[in-house]
């Protein structure tokens, strides 16, 4: 007994001197650092998604709500190319070359990529780009052989230096221009190598949700974490699904576009999205009539479209169930940080003829058909080309006003999904913190503990923009940053807090809304308050005089 006291007194006192040296070294290990996912949409309604509101089908998009946390103040900058630009770099697109479209993405800024892969991530890129200086031939004939794959199959898309396999990640397949053929696409690239030749039943979405789970399972065989890029083309035009998934939504939408915002309305409020007091149901707008007063050939024709569109959302929905499968299959769903979120609001935009980004024919040399040469049953196969146009978009974009390139809300409030197991928020909870998608490199580097460099390669970097709303998804704080500055092809706009001060493109009129009052901007409220008026404007006139230094002249006719 005297013995075994003895053991013990000895082990005691072993542990009092050893105890504190541990807790030293539990302090230096650094606790290991988080997969990070962003998964973009392209041209998708605030509204389109399930756990947004909208009735197509997407489980797995939901399944990271209901375990996440959705943002539900969160916006982009009402286009593809200068939102992808601010996500990247963490600073306003014009700073970054991306005042317009069709520049390419300056030096000044870094990407998360290049950013994180000099901190030991391994990078990955699937997907749409877009953030390069597009090369274009010097006729339309010549373009157009070149956009159906029927001549210069070895010419460079873009200046080689611009692609997203020299600006941080280590592997990218994808597009280099934002616009393509969903079955035979212009463009597509492995790293800096053309991709030639696809199969006779590709579909990109199927094959960048492919490629994302080739990349994850490459990259888990690694202890370093990895970064990964997954920029989807869905559901951006021209409407392109295969037969059986346009069939899951036949008949759909034969309600209308003004019904489908009303019941998507009548979601959001049941799932606490909005505030009905705060924002009420307004008419869908758009250059189509009323739901009620086309023939019955015109709602077969329109509804064949949403049908389309959902078929497509529905694809990109599939891949984000893949991803989570292979998160769980490599055990390492709870140590990944993913991000969904959306470019800008769905859009109005119906091409109607060949040019610069759009070809004229299939590879096998049949004409495209362009919106009015089509037959409802005919939409979503290779050989049309169309998109949803007004109507569907603003319905898309329930519940509020316009869409994709416009400052208004329908623009550019996006449907933001964050889900992480460092969330310190019940699951499922919805936050009204204001952020946008420049916040997104300085969140990722806070959670890393990654410092922003000066310089990058010898050239350097103007500061970012962006703010780390880490306290929100930490549940310190539902309060974000105070305010936004938005402007692109004339469109403009300034949040601060409650107020918005907003300009619709080639307009020269302002309009003045209380968020807080009037969440989908019915009342302008310029004439009664001038003051408030002045002082937004005055305050948008400096920022944007501040950026002139960075503006680069217009290329020419720029990509979608």
């Amino acid at each position: 007994m005297k013995k075994t006291f003895k053991h013990w007194s000895v082990a005691f006192t072993l542990l009092t001197i050893l105890l504190p040296n541990f807790e030293i070294l539990a302090q230096k290990t650094p606790a290991k650092k988080p997969n990070i996912i962003i998964i973009m949409a392209d041209d998708l309604g605030y509204s389109d998604i399930g756990c947004f509101g909208g009735e197509i089908n997407t489980p797995n998009i939901d399944r990271l709500a209901k375990n996440g946390l959705r943002m539900t103040n969160f916006y982009n900058n009402a286009r593809c190319c200068p939102t992808r630009a601010s996500l990247l770099t963490g600073q306003y697109a014009h700073k970054v070359g991306l005042s317009i479209n069709g520049n390419a993405l300056t030096k000044n800024g870094a990407t998360i990529a290049e950013i994180l892969k000099e901190n030991g991530y391994q990078t990955g890129m699937v997907g749409k780009w877009h953030l390069s200086d597009d090369i274009t031939k010097p006729s339309n004939p010549e373009q157009l052989k070149w956009l159906s794959h029927q001549a210069y199959p070895n010419d460079n898309f873009a200046s080689v230096e611009s692609y997203p396999i020299n600006r941080g990640f280590q592997k990218h397949y994808g597009i280099i221009w934002g616009v393509i053929d969903y079955f035979d696409p212009f463009s597509l690239v492995d790293g800096e190598k053309n991709v030639k030749e696809v199969p006779k039943d590709y579909y990109i979405t199927e094959a960048i949700n492919q490629k994302s789970v080739e990349y994850i399972q490459e990259f888990s065989k690694k202890k370093d974490p990895y970064f990964m890029y997954v920029a989807h083309t869905a559901p951006h035009w021209p409407l392109h699904a295969r037969p059986e998934d346009i069939a899951k939504y036949k008949g759909k939408y034969d309600i209308g576009w003004d019904e489908l915002r009303k019941q998507r309305y009548a979601r959001m409020v049941k799932l606490g999205l909005i505030n009905p007091k705060v924002t009420k149901l307004i008419d869908v707008d758009g250059r189509n009539p009323k739901w009620e007063n086309l023939t019955a050939q015109e709602k077969e024709f329109h509804a064949n479209k949403m049908a389309t569109h959902a078929a497509m959302i529905e694809k990109v929905d599939t891949g984000v169930g893949q991803i989570l499968a292979e998160l769980e299959r490599t055990n390492t769903l709870d140590n990944s940080l993913i991000f969904f979120l959306a470019d800008n609001g769905a859009s109005p935009e119906i091409p109607t003829n060949p040019g610069y980004d759009r070809p004229g024919n299939t590879r096998a040399g049949i004409p495209m058909k362009y919106d009015k040469e089509l037959s409802p049953n005919e939409i979503g196969s290779e050989i049309s080309y169309t998109g949803i146009g007004s109507n569907w978009a603003n319905a898309a974009n329930t519940p509020y006003r316009f869409w994709k390139l416009e400052s208004f809300e329908g623009g550019i409030h996006t449907p933001m999904i964050v889900h992480w197991a460092g969330l310190k928020t019940a699951k499922g909870s919805k936050v009204p913190a204001l952020a946008h998608v420049f916040d997104i490199l300085p969140t990722i580097l806070d959670i890393t503990q990654t410092p922003y460099p000066a310089s990058y390669k010898g050239n350097a970097l103007t500061p970012l923009d962006g703010k780390s709303f880490l306290p929100v998804l930490q549940g310190k704080t539902q309060k974000g940053r105070e305010d936004i500055f938005f402007e692109h092809e004339s469109g403009k706009a300034y949040i601060k807090g409650d107020w918005k001060l907003v300009q619709k493109t080639r307009s020269n009129q302002w309009e003045l809304y209380n968020l807080s009052a009037d969440r989908n901007e019915t009342e302008n409220l310029v004439e009664k308050d001038p003051s408030k008026t002045a002082e937004m404007q005055k305050a948008w006139e400096g920022w944007y005089s501040s950026l002139k230094p960075y503006i680069k002249p217009r290329p020419g006719s720029g990509p979608r």
